[in-house]
C-alpha cells in the first residue's frame, strides 16, 4: 500500500479547511471523496469525447460507446461477475434495488407470497419491497437481530418457508457497521431454491466481494460509496434471472423492435439501460475500481481494521460514550451516543472542530426503534484517514462533553 501521505494527495478536498480547522473527514459512510484520476476522467468525457452511446456511428459516439463498455468490463472483473451482460449500469443502490422490486415482484410475487428482510437493512432495502409488497398483496418479513447488532441465524433460519419468494439482505449495516454473514444466508436460502439480493452499498469497499463466491442472484451498490462519482451504480444480477424478469423502465436504447401494436425488447445488458445513461459516471465509477485495485483490497481492509481498533480504544475510554453495533465483525464504522448530550449537537459542535461525522437514523429506522434511541453519531472511517484524525476526534468528543458539563 501506498504511503498514507501519498494517497491523501491523491483526494484534494482532503487538504481543505472548515471554518479555519484542518478537514477532518470521518462520513465516509454517506459518500467517499473521489480522487484526482476519477475527477479527471470524467472531465475527459466532456471536454474530450463527448457523444451519446450506442446511438452514433460518429467518431465520438464510438469513443464515448467504448469507454462506456469498458467501464462495464471493469465491473465485471471487479466482483467477478462471469459475464458482461450480467452487469446494468444504474442510478445507484436504491435504482437498482427498485428495479429488482419491481420487476421481481411484477413476475414471481403473488398475493399470500413472502419477501425476507433484516432488522438492519437501509431504508432503500425496505420500502421497494414495501411497496411490491403493497401492490401484490405480500407480506414482508423480518429477521431479528441482538443486542450487539448481529442477525440471529436460527430466526433467519425459522423465517424461510415455501412462500418466500427472495430474501433481501445488505452485505454490511450501515448504521452499526455489521458485517452480515451473507454467504450463510444465500446457503440457507439456495437450499430452498430461494433467490438472494445483497444490498452492497456499504460492503463494495471494504474488501474484496466475489458474486461468484457469494453466489447471490442480485447485488448492487453504488459508484459514490466506492470513491466513484455520484448519480451511478450497479446492479448485478445472474443471467438466467435477468432473461426472464421484465424490464421496469421503457424508452430508447431497451428496446429491440417497436410498433404500436407491440415492443420487443433488446438483449442484455441494455434491456434494462433505458434512455440515455450516466455513461460519465460510468466511466469514472471504472476508473474509482481501477483505482481502488492500484491501492489493494487487501491492503485496505487491512489499514481499516487497524483503524476501527486504534478508533475504539480511543473512543471506549471516554466517560459517557456508549457505542452501539458491538459484533466482532464489522468494518471500521462506529455509532455512539453520549449521555445527556444529544446526537445532533454532538456533530454540530464537532463540526465546528472541522470534523464531519454523520447524526441522526442513517436512513435507518428500523434500527433505531430496535435498540430504542432517536438516532447515533455515526464515525465511519476508510483507508485515507489517519490515527492523528482519530486523536482530534477524541479529544473533539471530550470538548463536547466539556461543554455540557
Amino acid at each position: 500500500m501506498k504511503d498514507i501521505s501519498e494517497i491523501r494527495a491523491d483526494f484534494p478536498i482532503l487538504s481543505r479547511k472548515v471554518y479555519d480547522k484542518p478537514l477532518i473527514y470521518l462520513d465516509n459512510g454517506a459518500t467517499t471523496q473521489k480522487p484526482l484520476c476519477v475527477l479527471d476522467a470524467v472531465r475527459d468525457v466532456y471536454i474530450r469525447y463527448n457523444g451519446n452511446i450506442h446511438r452514433g456511428v460518429h467518431a465520438m459516439s464510438d469513443m464515448t460507446s467504448e469507454a462506456y463498455e469498458n467501464a462495464r468490463e471493469i465491473v465485471r472483473s471487479f466482483i467477478n461477475a462471469s459475464q458482461r451482460e450480467e452487469i446494468i449500469f444504474t442510478s445507484g443502490t436504491t435504482g437498482s434495488i427498485n428495479s429488482i422490486a419491481f420487476s421481481f415482484g411484477e413476475r414471481y410475487v403473488k398475493e399470500g407470497d413472502e419477501i425476507l428482510v433484516s432488522n438492519l437493512e437501509h431504508h432503500a432495502n425496505i420500502v421497494p419491497w414495501q411497496m411490491m409488497c403493497e401492490r401484490k398483496r405480500a407480506k414482508l418479513k423480518v429477521i431479528p437481530v441482538n443486542d450487539n447488532g448481529e442477525i440471529i441465524f436460527d430466526e433467519y433460519l425459522k423465517l424461510l418457508s415455501p412462500r418466500t419468494k427472495i430474501v433481501a439482505v445488505t452485505q454490511v449495516s450501515n448504521a452499526l457497521g455489521t458485517i452480515v454473514p451473507v454467504n450463510d444466508i444465500i446457503k440457507a436460502a439456495h437450499s430452498r431454491n430461494i433467490p438472494v439480493l445483497v444490498d452492497g452499498a456499504q460492503g463494495i469497499q471494504h474488501g474484496t466481494t466475489d458474486v461468484a463466491l457469494m453466489d447471490c442472484d442480485f447485488y448492487a451498490f453504488s459508484g459514490h460509496k466506492i470513491y466513484g462519482p455520484t448519480g451511478i451504480g450497479v446492479l448485478y444480477g445472474k443471467e438466467k434471472w435477468l432473461r426472464e424478469l421484465p424490464p421496469w423502465q421503457g424508452g430508447g436504447d431497451m428496446v429491440d423492435k417497436v410498433t404500436f401494436e407491440k415492443t420487443t425488447y433488446n438483449e442484455l445488458p441494455f434491456k434494462f439501460e433505458a434512455g440515455t445513461m450516466n455513461y460519465a459516471g460510468a466511466i469514472g465509477l471504472g476508473k474509482a475500481l481501477d483505482y481502488v485495485s492500484g491501492i489493494g483490497r487487501e491492503e485496505i481492509a487491512l489499514r481499516e481494521r487497524q483503524l476501527l481498533e486504534y478508533a475504539n480504544n480511543r473512543l471506549s475510554g471516554i466517560k459517557g460514550l456508549k457505542i452501539f453495533g458491538n459484533s466482532p465483525d464489522k468494518i471500521a464504522t462506529i455509532s455512539f451516543l453520549l449521555d445527556g448530550i444529544h446526537q445532533y449537537d454532538t456533530g454540530m459542535i464537532l463540526d465546528k472542530l472541522g470534523i464531519a461525522v454523520r447524526t441522526g437514523t442513517h436512513c435507518a429506522q428500523p434500527v433505531m426503534e430496535r435498540f430504542g434511541i432517536e438516532g447515533t453519531v455515526r464515525v465511519s472511517m476508510c483507508f485515507y484517514n489517519t490515527f492523528d484524525e482519530i486523536d482530534a476526534l477524541g479529544t473533539g468528543i471530550e470538548k463536547v462533553i466539556q461543554m455540557f458539563s
